[in-house]
């Protein structure tokens, strides 16, 4: 197969850099609006500049593709998702944007039979899956809590964070209206609300509302599951300052000029852990029991790079649904994430070797 990566940010480049071991893939083609793309070490990579703007020349890019991964901001992923419609090439993201997932779902339905995956990757992604798969374990499910947090390791600034991924994507996740199950009903959450504290392994974390998160699931188990939610998780005292600049400053309205003054004044950050909590409450067998998944992921070096934690975990969530898509193991139309069993997500390479445990699954 022949992947074609649109966007070789830190992002895109790993998902490269981990398609290079992966016997499914022969060939990864990398396009990206900059010059000076380095993919040296990476034996199937090429690379060329395009912009994704310029319909003629994306259209030419994805027709040469056998499935293309959006990797760009989420902004931009509508141009690509409507070149794969036209082309018929199967087509896969990793935004939290709702608006964005909305438009997938439209063209799914009008492009029969053509592979439409969204919302790959850490958070919503692996996140929906084993979610998904711990309230399947479950005879009833009384909630469903899923916690990530992407974080420094360690931060001496106010807000306690340093960034690690898409700032144009953070400030949107924390400025949209997100969606919940309360009561099995389904519900809008307010960005920054739902403050709760958790301790794992001995660290204190803050977790609120943030949106896309929770993908595709409130629709997937309304009437099934009592409680359902995601929220983001920091260190404590982050989702003050934030509801500061966002609210009481009105900069949610202002999302260019936060991600401009993000990128200047936040510093970014390799040394980096992703914190992995999905906690299920239910009935099995008569009793009621608690199942959970924990799991805090850092940096490794892959192909003679470096990559994050971040990097890792998000690129891993898009390199095991390629490997499926490849084995046939996927629909041929829009795809949850929760459709993908927890089982065939840890079978994949890189699934397996980044989210793998000897017990995912906790009685």
């Amino acid at each position: 197969m022949t992947i074609g990566v649109v966007g070789a940010g830190k992002i895109g480049a790993t998902i490269a850099a981990l398609l290079e071991s992966c016997a499914f893939c022969d060939a990864v083609r990398l396009a990206d609006v900059r010059t000076g793309v380095d993919i040296d070490g990476l034996r199937k990579a090429s690379v060329r500049r395009l912009d994704v703007r310029r319909r003629t020349a994306l259209a030419a890019f994805v027709k040469r593709c056998d499935a293309v991964v959006s990797a760009v901001p989420y902004f931009l992923n509508r141009e690509i998702v409507e070149a794969c419609a036209r082309a018929r090439v199967a087509y896969l993201d990793l935004t939290e944007d709702i608006a964005t997932t909305r438009l997938v779902r439209t063209l799914a339905r009008e492009t029969k039979g053509v592979t439409f995956i969204p919302q790959c990757g850490l958070a919503p992604g692996a996140i929906n899956i084993v979610g998904g798969a711990l309230a399947a374990s479950l005879d009833s499910a009384r909630s469903v809590e899923m916690r990530v947090g992407a974080l420094p390791l360690t931060a001496s600034n106010q807000m306690k964070y340093y960034l690690s991924w898409s700032t144009a994507g953070l400030i949107n996740e924390y400025c949209q209206v997100g969606e919940a199950l309360h009561e099995g009903k389904r519900i809008a959450t307010l960005p920054l609300d739902g403050v709760e504290r958790l301790t794992i392994d001995g660290v204190e974390y803050e977790a609120f509302n943030t949106a896309g998160g929770v993908a595709t699931m409130c629709e997937t188990f309304a009437g099934k599951v009592g409680e359902l939610n995601y929220k983001t998780m920091r260190y404590p005292g982050h989702r003050d300052l934030m509801k500061f600049l966002l609210q009481d400053l009105n900069l949610a309205g202002r999302q260019e000029l936060l991600t401009q003054i993000f990128d200047q004044e936040v510093p970014l950050t390799e040394h980096d852990v992703v914190v992995f909590y999905v906690s299920a409450v239910g009935t099995s067998g008569g009793q009621l029991v608690q199942r959970t998944f924990v799991k805090k992921i850092r940096g490794s070096n892959v192909a003679n790079r470096h990559l994050s934690a971040i990097q890792l975990s998000t690129a891993a969530g898009v390199v095991a649904l390629l490997e499926l898509f490849s084995r046939g193991a996927v629909g041929k139309s829009f795809v949850r994430q929760e459709s993908i069993t927890l089982d065939e997500f840890l079978s994949t390479e890189w699934g397996g070797r980044v989210y793998g445990s000897e017990e995912p699954l906790q009685p």
